[in-house]
């Protein structure tokens, strides 16, 4: 029986990976470490020079050729901009993505450092400045074949896949689905006529790299087109007063460089909702992948989906309330579960 390529990918060896390098004119030692990646599979190489690179194997079936690319096109504007991002490496002959064995591949240039270590004040200024100068570039360009952050992509597909399937166990599927459906419609009626352009679209904390003083954003694997404002919830998803301040002191300095439409604040109930009911179902199609299963053991199961179902009740009681981020139950509440928002999708 021939393997597929979902087959060959799971099954990537360090020597697989060498081969595939190296078979794109690269040649590099016996040196390869796999690093932490649930959507892909990812691994630190070492050229045949002593220096090292990042490859990368797109998980089959997930991107077509023409949206990695326009990925690797917008890394590669935001770099002509100067902006602190990981581009790609081109291979020998000038091309940005390879494939091997029906997965696709490219190299990213190593870049050392650390994840920072708090979010102060100081840094949502910075932040709010990298920004706005990323949205600048992305509004700049286009990207036709990327997804557009909306209630179908997010959600209401998400949930005909979860369905069809009988995922969520009898005793929770309607009122999941009922709040779901409902968190999708008022997202979309929300999302009528807010201007979208290129944005990160997974802009949380992990994908922030401190070095030399300079922050560094990682992992454009979920580049979407959507709205500004997706970039700013998911790095001050908290809705407590500290949250919302700090929210302010982002839109500030973002607005040096950048208008920032208010009203979109609106929408961050919303887009946490379409962005929980996207994981759980990023979760469900991921399950053949042994890493799941040893990941998420909570998974599945009966309270697993009523805890869903009551953020999500949550999240639309909020919405209906015209909450721009929620309360969350006061001053020293804490931001919601970061595992609804912060996962690795490279």
């Amino acid at each position: 029986m021939s393997s597929t390529p979902t087959d060959l990918f799971l099954s990537l060896t360090p020597h697989k990976v060498i081969e595939a390098v190296e078979a794109a004119g690269v040649l590099c030692n016996r040196v390869c470490y796999p690093l932490n990646s649930f959507e892909n599979r990812v691994y630190e190489v070492e050229r045949e020079d002593r220096t090292r690179v990042i490859a990368k194997f797109y998980r089959p079936g997930r991107w077509s050729r023409a949206q990695i690319l326009e990925e690797h096109r917008f890394l590669a504007e935001l770099a002509e901009a100067e902006i602190p991002v990981c581009a790609t490496r081109p291979f020998p002959d000038g091309e940005t993505l390879k494939q091997i064995d029906h997965i696709q591949y490219c190299l990213f240039e190593r870049t050392g450092g650390r994840a920072p270590d708090e979010l102060d004040d100081a840094l949502f200024a910075r932040l709010g400045r990298l920004a706005a100068r990323i949205h600048n570039v992305g509004a700049a360009g286009t990207a036709a074949h990327r997804v557009r952050l909306s209630a179908d992509t997010y959600a209401r597909e998400d949930l005909g896949w979860l369905a069809e399937r009988k995922v969520i166990p009898p005793s929770v599927e309607r009122r999941y689905l009922a709040a779901a459906r409902a968190v999708a419609d008022a997202a979309e009626e929300r999302l009528r006529g807010v201007e979208v352009h290129r944005i990160h679209g997974d802009l949380h904390p992990g994908n922030l790299l401190l070095r030399d003083g300079t922050l560094h954003v990682l992992d454009f694997d979920d580049m979407v087109v959507g709205p500004a404002v997706q970039d700013l919830w998911l790095l001050l998803p908290g809705r407590d007063r500290d949250a919302r301040r700090q929210r302010e002191i982002f839109i500030e300095a973002y607005e040096e460089l950048r208008r920032f439409d208010r009203a979109t604040l609106a929408l961050i109930e919303p887009l946490r909702g379409l962005r929980m009911i996207h994981y759980a179902a990023w979760i469900a199609r991921r399950w053949h992948d042994p890493i799941f299963p040893r990941t998420f053991p909570h998974f599945g199961t009966e309270g697993y989906w009523r805890d869903e179902a009551s953020a999500l009740e949550e999240v639309l009681q909020l919405t209906r309330a015209g909450d721009a981020g929620g309360d969350g139950g006061g001053d020293d509440a804490p931001p919601p579960s970061g595992t609804k928002y912060f996962w690795d999708l490279n």
